[in-house]
């Protein structure tokens, strides 16, 4: 069973600050801040997502191939998390809208401010 997902950070508190606004548009929040990592989750719930710095102490970096994938309520939804994303400096790897590839797909890709893929989509039929 999955309990979570993490990525890495190499300025933890910037990484906040995109993770607070992009993150709040699906409808989870902070749940956990310390010294070398953030939590994320839903109000009342335990964190899911976390965004840390390394603890081996090198620099953080991304995967080629790895995602994170966030569910969106709606298409709107979808638009919202892009656009944050956009706004708080990530970088567009896929605007809103739908793919070919999947029947009933609706969704977008963005990179964090570290180079860490995002995926946010709803829920194909």
């Amino acid at each position: 069973m999955l309990t979570g997902a993490c990525v890495g950070t190499n300025d933890l508190e910037a990484a906040g600050r995109f993770y607070d606004e992009v993150l709040a548009t699906i409808g989870m929040e902070r749940l956990t801040t310390v010294h070398n990592e953030i939590g994320y989750g839903i109000s009342g719930k335990h964190a899911v997502f976390w965004v840390l710095t390394p603890f081996d102490g090198q620099p953080a970096t991304f995967g080629n191939g790895t995602q994170i994938m966030f569910l969106a309520s709606n298409e709107e939804t979808v638009k919202a998390f892009h656009s944050a994303a956009m706004v708080q400096g990530g970088k567009d790897e896929g605007a809103p809208g739908p793919r070919d590839y999947s029947p009933g797909y609706y969704g977008a890709y963005v990179r964090d401010l570290d180079g860490n893929k995002l995926h946010v989509s709803i829920a194909a039929e």
